[in-house]
């Protein structure tokens, strides 16, 4: 082991004796009583060194080795203490691209403050790099979804979408001027190769037969947001491949939901709830896709789209980090100009295909916040 104070945490004095790490309430652990030797031993937890040279610096501050292995227990039961040598193989690969890891370090400090034991921030964001992810949909959001999902170090994003990358595309974060004109799939794939730390180690290695993780739908249709195809969704379920719905619609941004298949509600569930509580509902959407009520220009307010973009990527590399964001089973919606985030259950319905309904292991995700005890001597 090569302990390690979290460089995410920052460390202050409340008095002589007290010392507390880190600064909002969900992170905060104070330590107590702290003597002089033990707050001259903290500065030597910088992850270089193993517990041997550890326990020799420590005699030189009369320390004892039973009082170190006290202190850095608890220390590492609070999430304070990290391993910078732990992780497994993936982790030391991960290490071993220090350019790559260079450009990962703040999403790495992230993810050790949510993944407290020691190793399992490193483990995660190693594992990023051997998931593959699909985005559909290479508008404002799509691309920007790729472009971020690509840079948090997902070893994989393809970026479907037809036709040519149009002025109203291009936006900071997503499609470059440059790319109009061009083809839009080939426009964002170029576009993720830019984002991404560096190649990752299964890269040229039989990439077509790395299973997909999530598929990330963000089409630039609005009625393909508001109202997503079942057809589709009908295929990914019965593949089993979760999915996420994102995008603009008028003025509102929607993200989700996640649909696990056969666990929580999917666009089939959506249309045959929404049309069971409005019968005239079929009905209007049958006019508006018919084509010849679709708005020359779809409304889609640079702002809003960044903040989807952002939230859904976030969503995402939840997901793909082994956890259940709060889109799952539920869509998050937010309206200019106010921009109040609230969110909508997408219940499975007993008349779907997906069958999700009636099953006895029901999935509920909730949003998680709390904080570490404080630590008393």
């Amino acid at each position: 082991m090569h302990p390690m104070i979290k460089p995410a945490l920052r460390r202050a004095w409340r008095d002589r004796a007290t010392v507390q790490f880190g600064i909002t309430p969900a992170q905060a652990v104070v330590l107590s009583p702290v003597d002089p030797a033990t707050g001259h031993f903290l500065d030597l937890l910088d992850g270089t060194q193993g517990l041997a040279l550890l326990y020799e610096r420590a005699r030189a501050l009369d320390l004892p080795p039973a009082q170190v292995d006290e202190l850095i227990e608890r220390l590492t039961a609070a999430g304070v203490v990290d391993d910078a040598a732990a992780g497994g193989p993936e982790a030391e690969s991960l290490r071993a691209r220090t350019q790559a890891l260079e450009r990962l370090r703040p999403d790495l400090a992230s993810l050790s403050l949510l993944h407290t034991e020691p190793g399992a921030a490193t483990a995660r964001l190693a594992a990023r790099g051997a998931i593959r992810v699909q985005v559909r949909g290479a508008g404002r959001v799509g691309a920007m979804i790729a472009a971020v999902l690509s840079g948090s170090g997902v070893g994989r994003v393809d970026v479907l979408d037809g036709g040519t990358v149009q002025p109203g595309d291009v936006a900071p974060g997503g499609l470059a001027e440059q790319a109009v004109g061009e083809r839009r799939a080939a426009a964002a794939g170029r576009l993720v190769r830019r984002a991404a730390p560096g190649p990752t180690p299964r890269q040229g290695r039989d990439p077509e037969r790395t299973s997909l993780s999530l598929i990330v739908v963000a089409p630039r249709e609005p009625l393909d947001v508001h109202a997503p195809n079942a057809v589709d969704a009908q295929d990914w379920v019965r593949a089993g491949i979760p999915h996420l719905y994102a995008g603009v619609v008028e003025t509102t941004g929607m993200v989700g939901p996640l649909v696990l298949p056969g666990g929580t509600g999917c666009a089939g569930c959506l249309a045959l709830s929404r049309a069971e509580r409005d019968p005239g509902w079929p009905r209007l959407l049958a006019q508006w896709r018919s084509g010849r009520h679709r708005a020359a220009v779809p409304a889609c307010d640079l702002a809003l789209a960044t903040a989807v973009a952002g939230l859904a990527a976030a969503h995402a590399l939840t997901f793909l980090d082994g956890d259940l964001p709060a889109s799952t089973g539920s869509r998050w919606e937010t309206s200019l100009p106010h921009l109040d985030w609230r969110s909508a259950p997408v219940g499975p319905h007993s008349g779907c295909f997906c069958g999700a309904a009636g099953k006895t292991r029901g999935v509920q995700a909730s949003g998680v916040a709390g904080s570490h005890d404080t630590m008393a001597g």
